[in-house]
């Protein structure tokens, strides 16, 4: 079979694989049984560094493999092949009264990805993480067994799969639990920070609000160190359950490198700080609240050709304000500072994934054109502050992690090691591991 480049999100590199698209599971079943190269299961690629990549391996791409199986609309239960994207269930549930329980900021995820990375969302201090509404997972391991795994059966099984970035088999189907909803909006609020601190203080004042979430212009300097935007949200019980339309902008331009500068980048932070209705509160559709950059088709490349990197990480409590507080100084001394800089807090992890990103604490996310060197360099700074005040690198959306980062962060990684599918591997994997498959 020819080998195809493919890339992830971030764009940043794209290695050769051995791409197969199944169309049933079947199908798809005959490839993961068949010795061969490292195997890989991948969704819809929105994974931004090297999880969902594989290079000189095998892709096993799930997009075509998205059917239900069943939907409980009594119980608010589904069960559906693993490709099925937040988007196309979506569509089905929301007409009918039901959510999904946890959504990360893109609805083009599929299942098998969500749980895969155990994603989390703007309600995790309410709701905990994806996995947490996970109740069964079927997996197919290379030796051809097809397990069902839950908290109950196979037990060591299912937590190394609940985030366990796809390596422990081919998760062919999941069962999950939705959350009910009376319509399709939300009532939101949305607050000016003047400084970090002031983060802290409007999110413990948000008790009562299950989404939370802050923009924070990442280059501000001083006394304006964190200065951005509290936006919180809870469901409206009035207002009709109309689903999301397609992307409302259309396909995004491939930006030259060098409009993406320390200029451009303040003045874009200025202007959407300003920007009319930016401050107060209003009722919205869920779409524009949950899923802002899936208004434009293919952001990413707004990056331009080189791409893009992203650091996230989580911070326990105790040292949250000091750590951000160092994280935004050293991002704003860079001046490679980012439009997108989300800070939120994070809740107790209840999914029991041994890898799951989320610990209470608080988490921050920032993009970074890629300006070679100089940008790694930067992304390991901001890795190496994280994990000496305790924190943890999200995986997802990691490309510069170091082996002694991801020990001390995932100081229980080998029991997915341990449960690790022989014939699965990730460059990811063999990045922070050093192990060959």
């Amino acid at each position: 079979m020819p080998m195809t480049p493919l890339t992830a999100w971030g764009r940043l590199v794209r290695p050769l694989h051995e791409v197969v698209r199944p169309p049933f599971l079947d199908v798809a079943a005959s490839v993961v049984t068949v010795p061969g190269a490292p195997l890989l299961a991948r969704g819809l690629g929105r994974s931004y560094g090297d999880v969902c990549l594989n290079a000189n391996g095998r892709l096993l791409v799930t997009d075509r493999l998205d059917r239900l199986q069943w939907l409980d609309l009594q119980a608010g239960r589904v069960r559906a092949e693993a490709g099925l994207s937040l988007d196309r269930l979506l569509r089905t549930i929301v007409p009918r009264g039901w959510f999904v329980p946890v959504t990360p900021g893109t609805k083009f995820v599929t299942l098998g990805g969500a749980v895969a990375n155990d994603v989390h969302g703007k309600n995790h201090e309410t709701a905990g993480s994806f996995g947490a509404h996970v109740d069964k997972i079927g997996l197919l391991r290379s030796t051809g067994e097809s397990l069902t795994l839950s908290r109950d059966e196979n037990a060591d099984l299912f937590a190394a799969t609940i985030g366990g970035l796809g390596l422990t088999g081919f998760i062919q189907w999941v069962e999950m639990r939705l959350a009910p909803i009376a319509a399709a909006r939300l009532h939101t609020e949305s607050l000016p920070i003047r400084d970090v601190d002031e983060f802290f203080r409007i999110a413990a004042d948000s008790r009562d609000w299950p989404f939370t979430v802050a923009w924070v212009d990442c280059l501000a300097r001083g006394r304006d160190l964190g200065r951005g935007l509290f936006m919180r949200g809870r469901w409206a019980e009035t207002g009709g359950l109309d689903v999301h339309k397609p992307p409302r902008l259309g396909f995004a331009p491939e930006l030259p490198g060098f409009v993406l500068n320390g200029v451009t980048m303040r003045a874009f932070n200025a202007l959407y700080r300003r920007r009319p209705y930016a401050v107060g509160a209003c009722t919205q559709h869920y779409d524009p609240f949950f899923y802002p950059l899936d208004a434009l088709s293919n952001w990413n490349r707004l990056y331009g050709k080189r791409g893009f990197y992203q650091h996230q990480s989580v911070i326990p409590l105790p040292v949250a304000r000091a750590t951000m507080v160092r994280l935004l100084e050293t991002t704003a001394a860079e001046g490679q500072g980012s439009f997108l800089a989300v800070l939120k807090l994070l809740g107790e992890s209840r999914s029991g994934g041994v890898l799951s990103f989320p610990m209470p604490g608080a988490t921050l996310a920032l993009d970074f054109p890629d300006k070679g060197e100089a940008t790694r360099r930067l992304l390991l700074r901001l890795a190496a502050i994280a994990t000496a005040a305790g924190g943890r690198i999200y995986p997802a959306k990691d490309a510069v992690m170091t082996p002694e980062m991801f020990r001390s962060g995932y100081p229980d990684w080998r029991k997915v090691a341990a449960s690790r599918d022989p014939a699965f591997g990730s460059d990811f994997w063999r990045r922070v591991t050093g192990d060959a498959r």
